[in-house]
This record gives structure tokens, sequence and C-alpha cells, in this order.
């Protein structure tokens, strides 16, 4: 007998997809911290002296943040595709850490002058994912999806 008859319903097949999706979205995010971090000195002078300058004052806090934000939005999504309520606490610290790295790109660096209204359309949308992720963990744990 499986271990999750009685309190649960049934997992819907959309589930295991959409935790996929979101995991590999949020691994292209630890791809582009990781990209960041280990940028050679010829990448960053191929950089306009506006985005050079973005990246080289960026203070610790938002750089951890940042690291925050993408290492436990995939962990978190991985726990959400294996079914682990995990996956909610991992969603909402990164969650949270997106907004404090957010804070620091819109309120306090010039980063929209930088790059434009173009700019501010992939922070955004990771909000608004990051935001619907952390819906649909406390969902699926309410639904006994996940335990």
């Amino acid at each position: 007998m499986s271990e999750n008859m009685g309190n649960s319903t049934k997992l819907p097949n959309w589930f295991t997809v959409v935790a996929v999706m979101a995991l590999i979205w949020n691994l292209m995010g630890v791809m582009a911290f990781i990209s960041g971090q280990t940028m050679t000195a010829e990448q960053l002078a191929a950089l306009s002296e506006a985005e050079q300058n973005l990246h080289q004052t960026t203070p610790l806090w938002a750089t951890i943040a940042f690291a925050c934000a993408v290492f436990c939005g995939a962990l978190g999504c991985l726990f959400l595709a294996l079914k682990k309520a995990v996956a909610k606490n991992l969603l909402m610290v990164s969650l949270g850490a997106i907004i404090v790295q957010m804070f620091h790109a819109f309120f306090i660096s010039n980063s929209y002058e930088v790059f434009g209204p173009g700019g501010a359309v992939m922070p955004v949308m990771v909000i608004i994912i990051a935001f619907l992720l952390v819906m649909l963990s406390n969902k699926a744990v309410k639904q006994g999806w996940i335990n």
C-alpha cells in the first residue's frame, strides 16, 4: 500500500512537469550567478562603463541575497519535484532573497538607468515566478501532494 493513502489527494498530472520546468528555470539563475561571479577581466572589460561600475560596486549583502535566491530556488524546485514539503520553506527563503536583491537593484543602485525599461522585464518575471512557486508549494502542502 502507498504511504500517501488517506489524507492526501491524487497528485495532478501537471505538477511534476511544472516542478521540473521551475527547476530548469532556477538552474538558469544559478548559471547566471556563477557567470557573474567568475567573470574574467576580459569579460568585464567588454561591458559598458556603466555596467562595469554596477558589477564592481554591488555590495556583498546583495551578492549573498542573489546566491540565496538562486540556490534556495533551485533546491526548492528540486524538492518540489521530489514531492518533499521542505520545498515550501526553501522557496519562501528564495522569494525573500529575491526581494532583497531587487530592492538593491531598483532602489539603491542605478541599474534602471543603466539598462532602461527593458532591464526591468527579467527582474519582474523573476519576482512573479518566485511568488507563484511559493503559492504552488503552499497549495501542494495543503492538498497533501507533497509531504
